[in-house]
């Protein structure tokens, strides 16, 4: 057991040592406050504070942890044995700077509090990040400085005991629309095709004519494919279906259809279900609760996890929501256009509500890619390289590699890359 002294003990403070200690290093830890029996203790021990009580290992505390609220903080990323950091700490520290502060920082993605612009869809943008205007964005700095961090203590402390973790890889396949032109309705389909014929989409027409007479070749219908391959190669996977009504941004096929329900109930037999929170339910809780209730009865379980519509997350509201929806983990966090770590860690955490001052009690799983992310690579070789690189920094701490793909993208034949080929590539490749 490792013990952690410090001045004060805050939620902010508890929360970012169990994140780095328990959950990344396998670290069993307790607090105090009392110098006596911090001095007393003969096993593992740190000092997080603003001055070293002896010769202990002493990591120099900045002062977030100890605030309450948001503050425009001036940060300035420096390097430390080639991995960036900030909040830098003076010669005393055993760490050259404030671990446990800048992965609060990121982990309660605290920018996200602070003034900035959105984009159309009410997102904060990965340009406005620290971790992007700093090009760390591909790298899971926390879990990486929690490694470093291990170093040094066993270093001083050879006989510390850890828990080892192993690395994992999962696919979640957002199905935003089950179909492209099947099982849509009479009118939506011939407006579909009025559509297409006016814009001059005659391959479109062609493709949707044929897909009438054989809905089984519906290109977005990829389903067997999807799960032929997690079963052959045991890629731990989850299907996040969209359970809406029609609307501007939710076009899916109705939830009432019988094909689609059928669809959902059929995948649930090989991997988990979770729901698609649909772009209108985004400022509407009441609708987001009938949506996991609904798709919760055509599964016959509870539905647990969520993925936001577009990657839409308002701070701290979303989570909020999510909570009182009763719902415990949520996979909506990271970027839809950047690969990367968007709180910087690729180990699940609990939200930290800044505004409440507490840990909230859901899950959150960081993605690093979206499929969306990829497109403008074009070519599958260079893809794979960029998927590669990530693969390798999450492989060495051992953490958790989440990949969003669609079933869309999956189905769309107009790019130069085949999608079915690099997914599966993807899934032979980086699964160990």
């Amino acid at each position: 057991m490792l013990l952690i002294y410090s001045h004060k003990i805050t939620p902010r403070l508890t929360y970012v040592m169990r994140h780095l200690f328990t959950r990344i290093l396998g670290i069993d830890i307790s607090f105090t406050t009392k110098v006596e029996d911090f001095i007393k203790h003969t096993g593992a021990k740190i000092t997080y504070t603003k001055q070293a009580l002896q010769n202990e290992f002493f990591v120099r505390s900045n002062d977030l942890l100890f605030e309450q609220g948001i503050n425009d903080l001036q940060i300035t990323v420096r390097n430390w044995e080639g991995v960036p950091c900030f909040f830098s700490a003076d010669e005393r520290s055993n760490v050259p700077f404030d671990i446990f502060s800048a992965s609060f920082y990121l982990l309660s993605r605290y920018e996200e509090y602070l003034p900035h612009m959105k984009d159309i869809h009410g997102r904060f943008s990965p340009k406005d990040s620290l971790a992007y205007m700093n090009s760390f964005l591909h790298l899971p700095v926390v879990d990486m400085w929690a490694y470093k961090l291990l170093g040094l203590l066993q270093e001083r402390f050879p006989e510390l005991e850890r828990k080892t973790r192993d690395y994992q890889f999962t696919s979640l396949i957002d199905v935003t629309a089950s179909h492209s032109y099947a099982h849509r309705g009479f009118v939506r389909s011939l407006a579909g095709l009025f559509y297409d014929l006016g814009s001059f989409k005659f391959r479109r027409v062609a493709e949707r004519v044929k897909v009438w007479f054989y809905p089984e070749n519906d290109p977005y219908n990829n389903f067997d494919f999807l799960v032929d391959q997690h079963k052959q190669l045991s890629i731990r996977s989850i299907f996040f279906f969209q359970f809406a009504t029609y609307s501007t941004y939710d076009k899916n096929v109705s939830p009432n259809h019988n094909k689609f329900r059928h669809l959902i109930k059929s995948i649930s037999d090989y991997s988990t279900i979770a729901l698609a929170g649909s772009y209108s339910s985004f400022e509407d809780n009441e609708l987001l609760k009938k949506e996991r209730k609904n798709l919760a009865g055509v599964i016959n379980r509870s539905v647990e996890a969520s993925r936001m519509r577009y990657n839409r997350i308002h701070i701290p509201q979303t989570y909020r929501n999510l909570i009182e929806a009763e719902f415990t983990d949520d996979y909506t966090m990271g970027y839809t256009h950047e690969i990367g770590f968007r709180a910087g860690s690729c180990t699940p955490f609990y939200f930290y509500d800044i505004n409440l001052e507490i840990q909230q009690p859901i899950r959150i799983h960081p993605f690093a890619i979206h499929d969306y992310a990829l497109v403008n690579l074009k070519e599958q070789e260079k893809i794979l390289e960029k998927v590669g690189a990530l693969h390798t920094e999450i492989k060495n701490v051992n953490g958790h590699f989440l990949t969003v793909f669609s079933n869309e993208l999956l189905g769309d034949t107009s790019h130069k890359v085949d999608w079915k080929e690099l997914y599966l590539n993807i899934l032979k490749r980086f699964n160990v």
